[in-house]
């Protein structure tokens, strides 16, 4: 059965990458083949931890020499129960809090006008101009939010900066190419980058350090051929009409509440390496800080503001706005790997 395990996990990666084709949700074949291999771990225990003689096994027997004279099968129970699955789950939900928390985040400032607040200052006519704003704004905020969020993000500021559909295109391939660079130079600008530093792999300073130079050049090599082939010198976007830059957000909401909001979304994020620097505490307690934080102040707005109960977006509300398929997905293929 032990050759079983890299063939469920090839085969697993393959159905992920085919969600489309064979319509099964990628959550659901990352659920079972976690399940699968955990399975087959404990059926074959024997093969797999005697006659391979796993030395974590080994490890694990003169650690607990209690366990020495019980039966073979008890033996493979505790350290399958409580030593392994125990182990790497504890692991798997540093970093499954760390992107749950990231996401409330990044929908909280969202969902409060945070982002729309700052776009008058990357509001321009020329188109051009405007492309090389919202790149490097793509850029350095998937290094905060990660790359998806800040794609998401980027692309709602660019339905009200840019009302025309072809040149919104044009942008929005820019975003892609920008929010991917931006996101590979630090620790939080993707789930890999996350994996490899919640699990010590890499420091924060030297993934940056590392990192930044060629994550620049990846922005700035398309970006000047962008600049050049996508748009005319001097050419501008059509002036938005009133009626389509309506704020859809809750009017009642302050514009300075908005941009604090903001501030403490994106702070909550940037300072978590710092966090981790300073107490040498798992990083998912730095950005779940800062969550407390923004739900601190969204509750004492909420409370000097004379709104309906029903209009609040209060944290509490938006919990489920959380992607729990993204979540099991993300549990499912780290369970497999442990």
């Amino acid at each position: 059965m032990f050759i079983l395990m890299p063939v469920i996990f090839v085969l697993g990666i393959l159905a992920i990458a085919l969600e489309d084709k064979i319509k099964i949700n990628k959550a659901a074949i990352a659920l079972f083949m976690a399940i699968s291999l955990w399975m087959i771990l404990m059926f074959d225990a024997y093969n797999i931890f005697v006659e391979r003689s796993s030395p974590l096994f080994q490890e694990f027997l003169t650690q607990n020499p209690e366990m020495a004279n019980a039966p073979l099968k008890d033996q493979f129970i505790t350290f399958i129960t409580n030593r392994s699955i125990v182990y790497h789950l504890g692991n798997v939900a540093e970093t499954l809090f760390f992107v749950m928390c990231s996401m409330l985040i990044v929908d909280i400032v969202d969902k409060h006008g945070g982002f729309r607040s700052v776009t008058g200052y990357i509001r321009t006519a020329n188109k051009r101009k405007l492309l090389w704003y919202i790149s490097f704004a793509a850029f350095f905020f998937s290094a905060l939010l990660d790359n998806l969020a800040a794609a998401i993000v980027v692309m709602a500021v660019l339905r009200k900066l840019v009302p025309d559909r072809t040149d919104r295109l044009k942008y929005a391939c820019m975003v892609i190419i920008a929010a991917n660079a931006g996101g590979s130079w630090s620790p939080i600008g993707d789930v890999t980058t996350i994996l490899l530093w919640v699990g010590k792999n890499v420091t924060a300073m030297h993934q940056i350090s590392h990192v930044f130079i060629p994550a620049l050049v990846n922005l700035l090599v398309p970006l000047t051929i962008a600049n050049f082939w996508l748009f005319k010198k001097d050419a501008t976007l059509r002036v938005m009409s009133e009626e389509e830059m309506a704020d859809e957000y809750t009017p009642e909401i302050p514009n300075n509440s908005r941009r604090i909001i903001f501030v403490i979304g994106v702070l909550s994020l940037a300072l978590v390496p710092v966090f981790q620097m300073l107490t040498n505490l798992p990083p998912f307690l730095g950005v779940l800080l800062g969550l407390v934080i923004l739900w601190f102040y969204t509750d004492i707005m909420y409370s000097k503001l004379h709104m309906h109960e029903s209009n609040k977006l209060r944290i509490s509300q938006l919990l489920p706005n959380i992607d729990l398929a993204t979540i099991f997905f993300f549990l499912g293929i780290l369970m497999a790997v442990g």
